[in-house]
């Protein structure tokens, strides 16, 4: 039951995200709110590092580095292509997680660099509202943001 329930969540996480990332392209992956918040293409990347490394913790092996992780936007443009590949990639790898962990072994603690020792089923709650907040807000930077010139004249 309870990998359902997980199931259903993560299902809904994906379409939601999905659904607004659909829509980024070149033009408006440089899109920002202000001058000082992130790009829609950081924010992008951003999510697809993330839910590679934190599959890491779950033992997912990957290649993908943390570029984005606790760093400011500094105006790189990063390949949207890359970037969809992080962010299906990460996708999948949480579906297969789901469809390969136990009842127990969601209940079970696993020790993580970000977090501590942490119950994977809180870790796996994290990345998902993780990612809601971020697709949010490449959804409002996409609708009212726009392009800044560099050094935010």
């Amino acid at each position: 039951m309870q990998n359902e329930i997980l199931s259903q969540l993560f299902e809904q996480n994906k379409k939601d995200c999905s659904h607004f990332c659909k829509n980024i392209n070149t033009e408006n992956s440089a899109y920002r709110l202000t001058a000082e918040t992130a790009s829609v293409g950081f924010i992008y990347r951003h999510i697809g590092e993330t839910t590679n490394l934190i599959g890491q913790f779950f033992g997912h092996n990957t290649d993908i580095e943390g570029t984005t992780i606790g760093k400011k936007d500094t105006e790189t443009e990063f390949d949207l292509e890359t970037s969809r590949m992080y962010f299906e990639n990460g996708y999948n790898t949480l579906d297969k997680l789901i469809a390969n962990t136990s009842d127990q072994e969601w209940l079970e603690e696993i020790e993580t660099t970000w977090f501590g020792k942490i119950a994977r089923i809180k870790l796996f709650s994290i990345l998902l509202n993780h990612n809601t907040h971020h697709c949010g807000q490449i959804s409002s930077a996409i609708v009212k943001g726009k392009k800044f010139k560099k050094n935010n004249e």
